[in-house]
């Protein structure tokens, strides 16, 4: 077979094609993971609401264990991305290399801790004694998936670093795909085959992550990267010195996000009757606001190869534009998808939420969230621009203070103290991403990421 070439310099020509070019391709790979996700909520909700509360918290529990993965991402597309702007390809591959690496002995320390410390982590929901079971069986499924789906996030990464986003494309369109179809057939199975029941949803992502890697390795060898497993697999203390002082924060970010979610479905367990249905529209929620958390992260990821490569190059002011001209236009497109979910929440919510109490709770969570997407749009769009610049810190900074300061407690004191129940977690949630936006901008609008060297 010929030789995959995606590359187009990123440091010249017109930034909306430049835009386009980064953008389009994330977007679809965006709405493939989008529907992966509401297949796994919408096969969970024909076992009943325990399995999508669940489904939603082992989620979380699983992001929660591929952080490190994500915050190597950050930290290698900071670093590869700046040696592509500047033609070091040499440096760009040893840097690559080195990643995956790293990447690799992590995801392996990190699946034996996962399955020694199993019991404790699913104690954290504090779920009945028969759903417990349920969580763990997902939660041990998932585990063993986590190299494979290691090697694919830095896979991906190193795709993206380079411009080669329709490699990364190729590679998760394949991925969805054996996802979904598996969802349904271990789920239910066909013909003689039984299926597995619930388990079927976590053996399905096990299964399509263990392909995904293949695929990587496969475009590996039939791109630019071809010689990613040619030579000694060494790690250089000076690399692993960036992208640890690269990666800590965002590893902070991705922390902080995913437990003060975890936090959030265990102030939703202290509603009583309600805390079940409150779970549940939690999560079918999420899934659904999926349709514009996706976008908006594929045009973060977008803005953040892009500013490092201009920066690489040596131009900064283009930088800045890119990334004020990215982020007004995510505002906008983020907008123009928010207002009919907040108009049609119902008939969009029906087909995931089966019970009529979850329906209902959903709808209301949608009606009110869709309120602040325009923030959080331009706050994960300009916080893509930060990592990619190196800024880590700066992003960091804004994102645990308006989660820790302002989310967690207030939606706390609304929902038990003040007694609002889930609503109250609701309108926390919209108040702290509107001065999260705010904050976002400003770190942005005051340049001091254009003078870091990561």
């Amino acid at each position: 077979m010929p030789q995959l070439n995606n590359t187009v310099d990123l440091t010249t020509g017109s930034l909306w094609d430049n835009i386009w070019h980064m953008t389009w391709p994330m977007l679809l790979v965006m709405f493939f993971n989008f529907l992966v996700g509401i297949a796994d909520i919408y096969v969970a909700g024909f076992i009943g609401p325990e399995i999508q509360a669940i489904v939603g918290f082992v989620g979380e529990l699983y992001f929660f264990i591929i952080i490190v993965a994500n915050a190597i991402s950050i930290g290698t597309v900071a670093i590869v991305s700046r040696a592509v702007g500047a033609h070091k390809f040499k440096d760009a591959l040893s840097a690559a290399k080195q990643s995956l690496f790293f990447g690799s002995i992590c995801a392996f320390m990190l699946t034996l801790a996962g399955l020694l410390l199993r019991n404790h982590i699913i104690d954290i929901a504090g779920f009945s004694s028969s759903t417990r079971q349920i969580a763990l069986d997902f939660f041990v499924i998932f585990v063993f998936a986590l190299a494979p789906n290691y090697i694919v996030i830095i896979s991906n990464a190193i795709f993206r670093a380079g411009g080669e986003v329709r490699l990364t494309l190729l590679a998760m369109f394949i991925v969805s795909m054996i996802n979904i179809a598996l969802n349904f057939l271990l789920v239910f199975g066909l013909f003689s085959f039984e299926g597995f029941g619930y388990r079927g949803i976590a053996l399905s992502t096990a299964a399509a992550m263990s392909a995904g890697m293949l695929i990587c390795f496969f475009l590996f060898r039939r791109s630019r990267w071809k010689d990613i497993f040619s030579g000694s697999w060494v790690i250089t203390s000076d690399l692993v010195k960036r992208i640890y002082m690269l990666s800590w924060p965002a590893a902070l970010i991705y922390i902080s996000w995913n437990s003060g979610n975890i936090f959030l479905y265990n102030i939703l367990s202290r509603l009583e009757e309600e805390s079940i249905t409150a779970m549940a529209s939690l999560t079918n929620g999420l899934r659904i606001e999926a349709i514009i958390y996706l976008p908006v992260f594929a045009l973060n990821m977008a803005a953040s190869v892009l500013t490092g490569q201009n920066l690489g190059a040596e131009a900064p002011e283009r930088a800045e534009k890119l990334g004020w001209k990215i982020s007004l236009s995510g505002v906008v497109f983020v907008s123009l998808i928010a207002l009919p979910i907040f108009i049609w929440a119902g008939t969009i919510s029906a087909p995931i939420a089966k019970n009529e109490m979850v329906l209902s709770e959903t709808v209301r969570y949608l009606r009110i969230t869709m309120l602040s997407e325009p923030f959080m749009a331009i706050s994960v769009i300009l916080g893509g621009c930060l990592m990619g610049a190196g800024d880590t810190k700066g992003a960091m900074f804004v994102i645990l203070a308006t989660l820790w300061v302002i989310r967690l407690p207030l939606a706390y004191i609304l929902s038990v103290v003040f007694g609002y129940g889930a609503v109250g977690v609701w309108l926390a949630m919209i108040t702290s991403m509107f001065f999260q936006g705010i904050a976002m901008t400003y770190r942005f609008k005051n340049g001091y990421w254009k003078t870091l060297r990561p």
